[in-house]
């Protein structure tokens, strides 16, 4: 070895000698502590065991579905302020409340009042259509002052005048 070669060799260890200051060389001793000591808590955990499965729901793309639910959940989780969960919870007591009506009428009167809608309904529907092909059957009325007198004249149509005022009176009563 040249004295040129022996004078960088000096160099480079006096530089390395400068670059160590005690601080640095703290900083370098922790850090490899935690290093140590992370590898100590990876091996006594058993992680291990797991990097298998880890391998496969990497290489099955389960991972990234894992993360995404994670990241669902996460959002879900903070959409639900307190105003929305106070009104899930009146929404589920309501619900809760008209169940117990409907338990504690009985299931029997239930459906007997389903069946006595059902037979309005039908009934409804029947009169109405009857109606539709009766008034389609009957010759366009005349008008005038003749033909309302002659309306108003008819006992049957005095009768559904006066069903529908008072049908119109009781709907009224019930404000609606």
């Amino acid at each position: 070895m040249d004295s040129s070669e022996a004078q960088e060799i000096e160099r480079v260890i006096g530089a390395g000698r400068d670059a160590l200051t005690d601080e640095m060389v703290g900083r370098v001793a922790a850090t490899a502590a935690e290093g140590m000591d992370l590898l100590d808590q990876v091996n006594r955990s058993g992680v291990g065991r797991a990097l298998p499965a880890l391998a496969q729901l990497v290489e099955n793309g389960d991972l990234d579905r894992l993360v995404a639910l994670a990241r669902t959940f996460g959002a879900a989780q903070d959409a639900l302020t307190d105003e929305m969960v106070g009104r899930l919870v009146e929404t589920m007591s309501e619900s809760m409340s008209i169940v117990d009506r409907l338990n504690r009428a009985g299931p029997e009167r239930l459906v007997a009042g389903l069946e006595r809608l059902a037979g309005l309904l039908e009934a409804t529907i029947g009169a109405l259509d009857a109606a539709k092909r009766d008034m389609a059957a009957q010759p366009v009325a005349a008008g005038g002052l003749g033909g309302l007198w002659q309306l108003l004249r008819d006992p049957e149509s005095q009768q559904s005048l006066r069903f529908l005022l008072a049908f119109a009176r009781e709907f009224r009563k019930r404000g609606v």
